[in-house]
């Protein structure tokens, strides 16, 4: 009977200790996905990125933990945040004395740094996009110091090379054209004009013989 209850009580023990791993792996897993770490952007220098190197951005019209991009504005703009009970996690390059959460009109809570609410833009694709930079002049990355950047995204010189280069391919191929046809044009002109006056001359010396003049001639006897 004792060994009975002895094996019972090690399974009891056996299943506590599993759900214990089980809650502590999840509670590993949730975090993951709240890692706000920095990353060298070749646009704007160190910035902070989520855990997939997303770019995080910060609300200028927000003060410190107030939130006020609610709605369609947070469609857009999509708010990181955690788990209730969770904590965000600082990765490489980040201080964690400076990462914190503030609760949503929604209830849920959102990553803070410096107090500053943390977004992600929609309109950036894969990690190093920085196409929210400067929008509406309210929107700016932030760097591991807690301070905004804002410095702006350099243009690409894409537009301005295949205009150069446009305007110079149909400028030369113009310029031909046009010499081309000039010359072409005033050489048939010349050749017209040329066989006209030799019609001329031959129509003046191809009538017949005048025997009143020339009785003697050919076709007069």
């Amino acid at each position: 009977m004792e060994h009975r209850v002895l094996r019972v009580r090690s399974a009891a023990i056996a299943i506590l200790a599993a759900f214990a791993v089980a809650g502590t792996v999840a509670s590993a897993a949730t975090n993951a996905l709240t890692v706000v770490h920095s990353a060298q952007n070749s646009n704007l220098g160190t910035i902070l990125v989520s855990a997939g190197g997303r770019t995080l951005y910060h609300y200028s019209s927000e003060r410190k933990n107030v939130v006020k991009c609610v709605s369609a504005c947070a469609t857009t703009w999509r708010p990181l945040v955690v788990a209730v009970g969770a904590k965000p996690v600082a990765g490489p390059g980040v201080s964690a004395a400076l990462l914190g959460t503030v609760k949503r009109p929604d209830g849920k809570l959102q990553v803070t740094y410096a107090g500053l609410p943390l977004y992600l833009f929609s309109g950036d694709s894969k990690a190093g996009d920085v196409k929210g930079q400067g929008e509406g002049g309210i929107w700016h990355a932030l760097s591991p110091s807690g301070s905004i950047v804002t410095k702006a995204v350099k243009a690409s010189s894409g537009s301005s090379s295949g205009s150069s280069s446009g305007s110079s391919s149909g400028s030369t191929s113009g310029s031909s054209s046009g010499s081309s046809s000039g010359s072409s044009s005033g050489s048939s002109s010349g050749s017209s004009s040329g066989s006209g006056s030799t019609s001329g001359s031959g129509s003046g010396t191809g009538g017949g013989t005048d025997c009143a003049t020339n009785p003697g001639g050919y076709g007069c006897m």
